[in-house]
């Protein structure tokens, strides 16, 4: 499944092992007037841009055989610096720091919103700062965190380490209809809609490193 043969560097390439989900992206892209170009295996379509720099990448985390990170490696090391979208249902808190530190664009959960996606690859291919310039320290994000009140930094930063509303209630010994109302008002004040852009936020405030996660569920 591709488009119209254009320039690599207009190209939005899509990397998703579900056929569903890879026909769709494809679809709604290209109802957009965007040129794309779809692959089922990481494997594939590394083959498919060999020498060549592709324009931006949607990319699923979890795939048989050359997972969405281990492809993210292999384009660095073939000194391909490419916004990568990661897409994934599994958006587990230490692969989405993962995912950030490597240099990736954005990162958006399944089921995704499709104005969501659409936003994200326009601003790729318009050479939009990358994630990883994105997080770093810098007075905004400190002046940002600024605006938390005391109980809400005590739920921010566990919040961003991927702790549950149980798991943080449990912590600060509240009730977890208060951590779901102080998580609300958290995610307001940042300006956060997902939960990646609170983690984001966290690495760029220097609040948070890999080290401190929760140990890694399963690889992909």
């Amino acid at each position: 499944m591709s488009g119209n043969p254009q320039s690599p560097a207009n190209t939005v390439y899509v990397v998703d092992d579900d056929a569903g989900m890879l026909e769709s992206t494809q679809w709604l892209l290209e109802s957009v007037g965007l040129d794309v170009k779809a692959y089922s295996d990481g494997r594939q379509f590394l083959d498919a841009v060999a020498g060549s720099s592709p324009g931006c990448v949607i990319l699923d985390i979890r795939m048989p055989g050359l997972g969405g990170l281990n492809v993210q490696e292999e384009l660095q090391k073939r000194n391909l610096h490419v916004p990568i979208i990661f897409i994934s249902g599994h958006a587990d808190v230490p692969i989405v720091v993962r995912a950030f530190k490597s240099g990736a664009f954005d990162f958006i959960e399944k089921p995704f919103n499709e104005q969501l996606l659409l936003d994200s690859v326009q601003q790729a291919l318009q050479g939009a700062p990358k994630t990883a310039e994105k997080l770093t320290p810098d007075g905004d994000t400190e002046a940002l965190i600024s605006t938390l009140t005391r109980r809400e930094r005590d739920v921010f930063l566990p919040l961003a380490q991927g702790y549950t509303s149980r798991e943080i209630a449990e912590q600060l010994d509240v009730s977890v209809k208060t951590i779901d109302l102080y998580r609300a008002r958290v995610m307001k004040r940042l300006g956060a809609e997902r939960l990646p852009d609170v983690t984001g936020i966290a690495i760029a405030a220097g609040l948070l490193d890999p080290v401190q996660l929760r140990a890694e569920k399963p690889s992909d």
